[in-house]
């Protein structure tokens, strides 16, 4: 079955105040696909409306071909309690929660397919190290491990890049790249032109309205980030007003 996503005129926000507005987008199965825009302007909102962490105060968002179970979702690192006493093969292990359940132990398989999670993204030697004793880099490592073993179809990453070092960064971006190859659909939030210019085939530019989405090239204009910034400040100035009237 083939999957797509539809933002059908889509708002989301907290408090009755609109995060994102009026959104109309598609995003077809197989698509690799960043989400830029300046500060503000909606993106990780966007993603927690897809997971359904957040409710549509209008519109909605349609998953077709996709089950819940089928959705990985990576949240921004400085949502993660790197103090939480774990270790880094039971953060990674979590990824196999549907054949682990709530008190279940890890099979000779199961750690099989950790160990081999753990070396796709070079932490082979660390599954006894707590989260707390690791780097940036190192946590971002074993967070896609953990989504590595989700075997999701629908990946949405936010801001996995962040504060973190250019070998670790290569090698992630790697591991999304065989996620594309693979016909997995990937959404992530990103903010340096340059990379999503260079490594993501599809933009969808956020001003907490659509300001574009289509190929990289054709979004990535200064025009359109000259608009994006123009909306994003008068939403700012005057947000119960923000709209298109705004723009």
């Amino acid at each position: 079955m083939t999957g797509v996503i539809k933002f059908q005129n889509l708002t989301l926000g907290y408090d009755r105040m609109p995060a994102v507005q009026e959104l109309e987008a598609e995003v077809r199965e197989g698509s690799l696909t960043a989400i830029v825009g300046p500060n503000g302007a909606g993106k990780s909102t966007l993603l927690k409306g897809v997971t359904g962490a957040i409710s549509p105060l209008e519109g909605g968002v349609l998953i077709d071909g996709f089950h819940q179970d089928e959705i990985a979702y990576l949240p921004q690192q400085s949502q993660i309690d790197g103090s939480f006493p774990i270790c880094v093969i039971d953060l990674v292990a979590m990824g196999l929660w549907r054949e682990l359940g709530a008190f279940g132990r890890l099979t000779r398989k199961m750690r099989a397919k950790v160990d081999a999670a753990l070396a796709a993204v070079g932490l082979t030697g660390f599954e006894k190290r707590t989260i707390g004793s690791l780097s940036g880099g190192q946590m971002q490592r074993a967070l896609f491990a953990r989504l590595l073993l989700q075997d999701a179809r629908l990946v949405l990453l936010d801001e996995p890049f962040a504060a973190i070092d250019a070998k670790t960064m290569a090698d992630l971006i790697d591991v999304i790249k065989r996620w594309h190859s693979e016909g997995r659909t990937i959404l992530a939030v990103l903010h340096d032109y340059a990379t999503v210019g260079t490594h993501f085939p599809f933009t969808m530019m956020l001003a907490r309205e659509l300001v574009a989405h289509g190929p990289t090239a054709q979004v990535l204009t200064s025009e359109n980030q000259f608009r994006a910034r123009q909306m994003c400040e008068a939403c700012a100035a005057n947000p119960h007003t923000c709209g298109k009237s705004a723009a």
